[in-house]
């Protein structure tokens, strides 16, 4: 297997790959545009799997969000950061891995100051296995129906990440998750 230093890709405005940065250095109070991705998992009864980010992550500790989020490495390739991301935060491994949003951006400030600036592809992953979340990551997570997801958004935004609020509309649009009812 192929290692990749812990490294984040930045990128320009136009989304153009522009270096590389240690992705410990990263997020702070002037973020750099750089590559992410975020991917929802849903199980064998089409329920999406929540988490609940680990209160000792640096941004939006503790926020309810999608299943699961991380930055592909340089030279990695986007599926094969999502399954390493699988493993490592929640024990698991995922099929059917499909990209929904190549070009999904955001910017958000978590109420640190501490700010999320990246183009973040959206992707959608199937798994049959019991998760077994790695507590650095995940405080608690819940399978819901995805109809619950999406009205979560409508209703309580103000208790998802930024992100998710953000995804959410675009999945519904792109057939990927049912509007809210």
């Amino acid at each position: 297997m192929t290692t990749y230093p812990d490294h984040v890709i930045l990128l320009d405005e136009a989304g153009n790959p522009a270096g590389t940065a240690p992705r410990a250095t990263v997020h702070h109070e002037d973020t750099p545009l750089h590559l992410a991705f975020s991917c929802y998992l849903f199980d064998s009864a089409g329920q999406v799997l929540l988490t609940r980010r680990a209160l000792s992550k640096r941004t939006f500790a503790g926020v309810w969000t999608n299943s699961f989020c991380g930055h592909p490495r340089p030279g990695e390739d986007r599926i094969d950061a999502v399954h390493r991301h699988a493993d490592h935060e929640l024990g698991i491994t995922v099929h059917d891995v499909q990209e929904i949003l190549p070009e999904f951006r955001y910017r958000a400030v978590d109420a640190s100051g501490v700010v999320e600036n990246e183009i973040c592809p959206v992707f959608i992953a199937r798994t049959d296995v019991p998760v077994r979340p790695n507590p650095e990551e995940v405080d608690a997570f819940a399978w819901a129906p995805a109809e619950h997801l999406s009205n979560a958004v409508r209703w309580a935004s103000w208790a998802l990440s930024p992100w998710s609020v953000a995804q959410v509309p675009q999945l519904q649009a792109a057939g990927a998750l049912p509007a809210a009812a």
